[in-house]
């Protein structure tokens, strides 16, 4: 077993000091530091200080550094995974773009293939962005491969899509929504034109999160609260872009204030382009222009983000004034209860897989674990 030790400790929304971490590919202990007995331990790490949490959960990426889930090459998930751990990123749900559907089918039984691989952050599954969607709210989605939902299109993968992002107002009689509860498929409205009485209905029918709330959706309107006002009016829990660009940091306050903690989580949405310099770079075969921290399409229509989730973090913590502890949780605790996972991720906690990061004050990350194995240290990049 390993231990780390000389460590801020976040957990349960707390930080604490004096405590030791100790863990093989599970965590085994939390415990003071001085009840540790150096005889039980063949590792120990020096943490210099630094905090410690339970490592962070992305439920919406689509890329970074170069490669992207719709890249038909084998290498390109290999290559998110292995760099999203540079962010304190642990697991995540590779997320799906609007294409011919038989690039999204390959793009399934590639993440298929990869959830058995043991190499950088952990595949929990998929995230189906499309095609499924309302071409209003289309965003960079390309409205040629739109459709109506048909859960038959997708049952095949009901093993690995976890969230559905899907436009309700398409669903003639909720029929996709009860397949997809049936399935323990969350159920997600995203890039919808619904109003204010066909998202509650959705809701009531088993819809139970939104996609990037404010983005893909018709803005509030005090006589036509749509999607955004069913989101703040019900207990949906909502993702979150804190880029500081997808959304007004104002709009960031209100829709927390109507929220709360638990019902929020910070995604990325990111792109190819993440961890890369500005340039022109593609997204579900459609140009994207990266330049100034944004990722726009040549209309000026936002294209994802470049945001990493240790950013994310940041920003919202500062944006709404929470402690740092409370917006860790919507990172790691939050996902994992979404996805049914909190037995086992989302917290530094013993019989949890030992999936921890250890960050600066300014949510720089020094060293990653997957599953107690180290897969990311700082110091050892060149």
């Amino acid at each position: 077993m390993k231990a780390i030790r000389n460590i801020r400790l976040i957990s349960g929304r707390k930080i604490m000091s004096g405590f030791a971490v100790v863990f093989d590919e599970k965590i085994e202990a939390v415990v003071p530091e001085e009840d540790l007995l150096h005889g039980q331990i063949e590792a120990w790490i020096d943490g210099y200080g630094a905090y410690i949490s339970a490592g962070f959960i992305d439920l919406h990426i689509h890329g970074c550094n170069g490669c992207d889930v719709m890249d038909e090459e084998e290498s390109a998930l290999s290559a998110i995974r292995k760099s999203v751990v540079s962010t304190g990123v642990t697991s995540f749900l590779p997320t799906t773009m609007t294409m011919a559907f038989e690039k999204i089918e390959s793009a399934l039984i590639r993440i298929r293939r990869a959830m058995n691989l043991q190499e950088g952050a952990e595949i929990l599954g998929c995230h189906l962005e499309g095609p499924f969607i309302n071409h209003r709210y289309k965003g960079a989605q390309d409205e040629k491969y739109m459709r109506p939902p048909n859960f038959d299109q997708i049952k095949a993968y009901t093993d690995i899509i976890k969230i559905v992002t899907f436009a309700p107002e398409l669903d003639e009689k909720h029929t996709f929504i009860q397949c997809c509860t049936e399935h323990n498929i969350i159920a997600s409205i995203g890039h919808s034109n619904a109003t204010y009485e066909e998202a509650m209905e959705a809701i009531e029918a088993g819809v139970s999160h939104v996609t990037h709330v404010f983005n893909g959706m018709a803005p509030f309107h005090h006589r036509n609260p749509g999607v955004v006002g069913a989101a703040m009016n019900s207990d949906v829990t909502c993702e979150l872009i804190a880029d500081n660009i997808h959304s007004h940091k104002a709009a960031q306050r209100i829709v927390f204030r109507a929220k709360g903690l638990e019902k929020m989580v910070l995604i990325t949405d990111a792109m190819r382009a993440c961890l890369l310099k500005n340039g022109i770079f593609d997204l579900g075969g459609q140009q994207v222009i990266v330049k100034d921290d944004t990722a726009r399409l040549a209309d000026g229509t936002l294209a994802g983000s470049i945001l990493t989730v240790n950013k994310a973090v940041k920003n919202f913590a500062a944006t709404t004034g929470i402690p740092l502890e409370d917006a860790i949780e919507m990172v790691t605790l939050n996902p994992a209860k979404i996805l049914g996972l909190e037995n086992r991720k989302g917290s530094i906690e013993v019989g949890k897989d030992a999936d921890m990061i250890l960050f600066d004050e300014d949510l720089n990350i020094q060293r990653t674990f997957v599953k107690g194995r180290e897969v990311y240290n700082a110091e050892n990049i060149q």
